[in-house]
């Protein structure tokens, strides 16, 4: 059984390098194009069922890729991001740089925010409760720091460790059965752009 995660396509807010959570901005002409050529990806990989988080950019998402009418599931949103939602990522390496790589390691929450551990529990019930609803694979349209939360929980990856996947690209994981901890990456940054630096990528 493989759990397909697909980033959405870029939004006006990744490209000004915004951190999002909660919030939300449109996709950008290039992360609706981005979309519209991940629909060719998602047709080869022929996915039995497909999941969203419930925000806008994910919605648009998984529109675009052929699959509007799928079920949404707040638990797959984004981390919420507490005060620091609609700053630019340079901006605060700037003021706060301590407190922002702390954040990227999991062990600082921005007030209002959400811890880590909160969000990977959310975010690890929904995915497993997806992947036991059915047979086949299941393709989920989400967040970079969603993928993050899945790798870090089911392969032990630490997230501070890992460059976020760009824009409309897929993560491949690869379960021996929807309750098993045996878990396999079989793929990462899959799709037709090619991956962007960390610096560019923004959550």
């Amino acid at each position: 059984m493989r759990l397909i995660l697909m980033r959405h396509g870029e939004t006006i807010w990744n490209a000004e390098q915004r951190l999002q959570g909660h919030e939300n901005a449109p996709l950008s002409a290039r992360g609706i194009e981005q979309a519209r050529s991940f629909r060719r990806v998602a047709q080869d990989l022929a996915p039995s069922r497909v999941v969203s988080s419930d925000l806008g950019r994910c919605r648009e998402t998984v529109g675009l890729i052929g699959y509007a009418d799928a079920p949404s599931d707040p638990r797959l949103r984004e981390l919420r991001m507490g005060v620091w939602s609609g700053r630019r990522k340079p901006d605060l390496i700037a003021e706060y740089a301590d407190k922002y790589w702390a954040w990227r390691a999991g062990s600082y929450q921005p007030e209002g925010g959400e811890s880590w551990l909160e969000f990977q529990g959310r975010v690890v019930d929904g995915l497993r409760d997806w992947l036991r609803r059915g047979d086949g694979d299941l393709l989920a349209v989400v967040h970079s720091g969603v993928i993050r939360a899945a790798l870090s929980a089911f392969l032990g990856l630490p997230q501070d460790r890992m460059v976020p996947v760009t824009p409309g690209t897929a993560t491949l994981l690869n379960f021996e059965n929807a309750a098993s901890d045996k878990v396999r990456l079989e793929g990462y940054n899959i799709g037709l752009f090619a991956p962007q630096t960390a610096d560019a990528v923004s959550d």
